[in-house]
């Protein structure tokens, strides 16, 4: 797993061939990795991928099948974690899928503030075949994205869903032709990493935990985060410049 730097923009390369599944190991290098990218005020955007040919294929079955009910529990809570860290950095996330994305795979892609999927890309949540059932955000993430009753054929029939049919559902933003997907998530990522960083994390803040809250929460935060922003030299600059074109446009 390495860092790719490109100005603001940071590519996180998952690389545990040949399926990037995720071992403890893994599992804690992803962790590491996305702390010292929320401790970094340069870095403005975040792309994750996988590599020409498949994004993850999910956790180590081999590995999982030998643990017992406490190994489980421990390694499921250490997943989790480590998604929700994903998911809680304070800059845009993109997720460039190709090839498959399945199992925990899909659900760290679902931890993405955005997905870009090539056409050859497939996503499932196939762990109902296994007799289990998804443990690191599938059955959160997915419902709160596509709604819950498109999320629960997925879940519980593990079927294989193509780039078209998730574009259709509204589980990924974009479908690009094979071997165009990172290039594609990297200009959306120039494009945000363009955008006020103050601004963006507030607004990620207000979408993210205003839609866990009731909707008086949700204002009540949405109205803490406003009145925030405004006191950013961001904000001062976006408003005199704004002030300045009014001005000269006035009759």
């Amino acid at each position: 797993m390495r860092l790719d730097t490109d100005g603001p923009i940071v590519t996180l390369r998952l690389d545990n061939p040949p399926m990037n599944a995720f071992d403890s190991l893994q599992r804690e290098e992803l962790s590491a990795r996305v702390r010292e990218l929320a401790d970094s005020p340069a870095v403005r955007a975040v792309v994750l991928y996988g590599g020409d040919r498949l994004f993850a294929a999910g956790a180590d079955i081999k590995a999982l099948a030998a643990m017992g009910p406490e190994e489980i529990r421990g390694w499921n809570r250490a997943l989790q974690r480590t998604f929700d860290e994903v998911a809680r950095l304070p800059m845009p996330v993109i997720a460039a899928v190709t090839g498959y994305a399945l199992g925990g795979g899909m659900e760290l892609a679902l931890a993405a503030d955005y997905r870009v999927a090539a056409e050859d890309a497939i996503f499932a949540q196939p762990e109902v075949q296994l007799g289990i059932m998804p443990g690191s955000g599938g059955t959160q993430r997915l419902a709160r994205l596509i709604g819950p009753a498109r999320a629960k054929n997925l879940l519980m029939t593990g079927r294989r869903v193509k780039a078209e049919e998730a574009l259709r559902l509204g589980l990924v933003d974009k479908v690009v032709p094979a071997g165009e997907a990172l290039k594609a998530a990297l200009t959306y990522a120039r494009q945000l990493s363009e955008g006020p960083p103050a601004a963006l994390e507030a607004i990620k803040e207000a979408v993210d935990h205003g839609t866990d809250a009731s909707m008086a929460a949700g204002l009540a935060l949405e109205r803490a985060l406003f009145t925030g922003v405004f006191g950013t030299e961001d904000a001062a600059k976006g408003l005199r410049a704004f002030l300045s074109r009014d001005k000269r446009s006035a009759p």
